[in-house]
C-alpha cells in the first residue's frame, strides 16, 4: 500500500472511530458570589446547559451553553436548549461522522433554525472529543494558537459602587484582573453615571474602562449622555442602543468621540456584514453563543477584521468548560486587540471543572492537554444539576 492509499484508509478509520453514538444534555445551575445585574434582569446564579458528546472509540466530549436570566439577553433558555438538543439537534447527528465538523454543522442548520447557544454547546463537545481523539488541544483543529494569553477584563454588576470598589480593588491585589467593564442601563442614566464616576476616582489611575449599557439608551440618552462617559476615563461603549436600531447605532458611534462595540447587534454573519457596513461600531464582540459555533465566530470574526473592526473577547459568565472553549477559538484569531471578558469561573461560587483556568498577570491563559484542556467535575455537576 503507497503512503497516499495509507492516508486515505487512515482518515477513514478515523471518520468511523468518531462516529457520533451518543449526545446528552443536562441543565446546571450553578450559585454565583454576587448578583449580577443586567439592563433588564439580575442573576444570583448562572444556567449552563452541559453537553456530552460520546463517540464510537469511547472518547467523550464537554461543552457548555450559557444564558442570562432565562430568554432576557437572547431568544433561547437553557429549557428551551436542552429540548432541541434531545429532540432535533441530536437526532439529526447520531451516526454521523464528528472529524467532518462541515457537514456537522450544515445537519445541525437542517435540523434547527438559529438555536445558536445549543449548537455551540454541541460543537464544543465535539472539539473536545475530537482533540482527546487525536490527543492536540482544540485550537490545533482550528488553525493553531497565535497566542497562549490574554488581557483579561473583569465585569462590576453588582450596582453598589462601595461594593464594586472593593471588589475592583481585590481583583488588583490578586493580579487576576485590572481591566474592567461597568455594566449600565439598570438605573436612570444619573445614578448609573455617578456610580460609575465613584469608580473612576477610586480605581489607580490609567485602569481601562469598559461601559456597558446593554441596550437601554435611546439614541436621545446617547447624544446626552456618552460625551459623560468620554469625560469618565471610558475608553470603549458597549452596545448602547437597541439591536436591530442600524440607522440610529450609526449615528450615535459616529457622533461618538469613544469606540463603540457591538454586541447584541451582531449574531449571524449577514448581520455583521449589514452592521459592519453600516458602521454601527468599531468594536464587535464574539461569543460562540451568538455565533453557533467556533467556525462561525471565525467567520464573523474575518468579516470584521476585514473592514478594518477591531475584536473583543465577549463572554456569557461561562465556567471553565465554557471559557476553555472561547479561549481555544479566540486563541486562533490572528489579532484580538481588547483581548477577553472570560472571567465567569472566578464569578462562580464552585466552578465547574477539576482545575480551573489559571488567572495571572492580569492575564487568563489558554489550558494546556488535548481537547478543552479541562475536566469536568462530576461531584460539583451532580450538586448543582437540576433534577428532571
Amino acid at each position: 500500500m503507497t503512503a497516499s492509499h495509507q492516508n486515505i484508509a487512515a482518515g477513514q478509520d478515523l471518520c468511523r472511530a468518531t462516529i457520533i453514538r451518543r449526545i446528552t444534555a443536562r441543565i446546571v445551575d450553578a450559585p454565583t458570589t454576587r448578583k449580577h445585574k443586567l439592563s433588564n434582569t439580575s442573576v444570583s446564579h448562572q444556567s449552563y446547559v452541559f453537553v456530552s458528546v460520546e463517540l464510537e472509540n469511547g472518547v467523550t466530549g464537554f461543552g457548555e451553553g450559557s444564558t442570562l436570566g432565562g430568554p432576557r439577553w437572547a431568544e433561547e433558555s437553557v429549557e428551551a436548549m436542552k429540548a432541541n438538543i434531545e429532540v432535533y439537534l441530536a437526532p439529526a447527528l447520531i451516526g454521523q461522522s464528528a472529524c467532518l465538523t462541515e457537514a456537522v454543522s450544515l445537519y445541525m442548520d437542517r435540523a434547527a433554525k438559529r438555536n445558536y447557544t445549543a449548537k455551540s454547546a454541541i460543537d464544543m463537545a465535539l472539539l473536545d472529543a475530537l482533540g482527546k481523539t487525536l490527543n492536540v488541544p482544540a485550537h490545533v483543529l482550528l488553525g493553531g494558537a497565535v497566542r497562549n494569553a490574554f488581557d483579561a477584563i473583569w465585569a462590576l454588576a453588582s450596582g453598589d459602587a462601595v461594593q464594586e470598589v472593593e471588589e475592583a480593588l481585590e481583583m488588583i491585589r490578586r493580579g487576576w484582573f485590572q481591566r474592567f467593564k461597568i455594566k449600565l442601563g439598570f438605573a436612570d442614566p444619573q445614578t448609573d453615571l455617578s456610580r460609575l464616576a465613584a469608580l473612576q476616582t477610586a480605581l489607580p489611575a490609567g485602569t481601562t474602562l469598559v461601559a456597558d449599557v446593554n441596550q437601554a439608551w435611546s439614541e436621545a440618552e446617547c447624544t446626552r449622555y456618552l460625551p459623560v462617559l468620554r469625560d469618565l476615563g471610558v475608553s470603549l461603549i458597549e452596545q448602547p442602543i437597541a439591536a436591530g436600531q442600524t440607522a440610529a447605532s450609526a449615528r450615535i458611534a459616529a457622533r461618538s468621540d469613544v469606540p463603540v462595540m457591538m454586541d447584541e447587534s451582531v449574531s449571524t454573519l449577514a448581520e455583521a456584514a449589514r452592521e459592519i457596513t453600516a458602521a454601527t461600531g468599531s468594536v464587535l464582540s464574539l461569543k460562540l453563543c451568538k455565533h453557533g459555533g467556533a467556525h462561525n465566530l471565525k467567520r464573523v470574526a474575518g468579516i470584521a477584521a476585514a473592514q478594518g473592526v477591531q475584536l473583543y473577547g465577549g463572554c456569557l459568565l461561562e465556567s471553565s468548560i465554557g471559557a476553555a472553549g472561547h479561549l481555544h477559538t479566540f486563541a486562533t484569531l490572528p489579532r484580538l486587540e481588547w483581548g477577553t471578558e472570560q472571567f465567569g469561573p472566578k464569578i462562580l461560587i464552585e466552578d465547574l471543572v477539576t482545575e480551573g483556568l489559571r488567572y495571572e498577570d492580569f492575564q487568563v491563559h489558554l489550558p494546556d492537554g488535548p481537547g478543552l484542556g479541562v475536566s469536568p467535575n462530576p461531584e460539583v455537576i451532580d450538586k448543582y444539576a437540576r433534577k428532571d
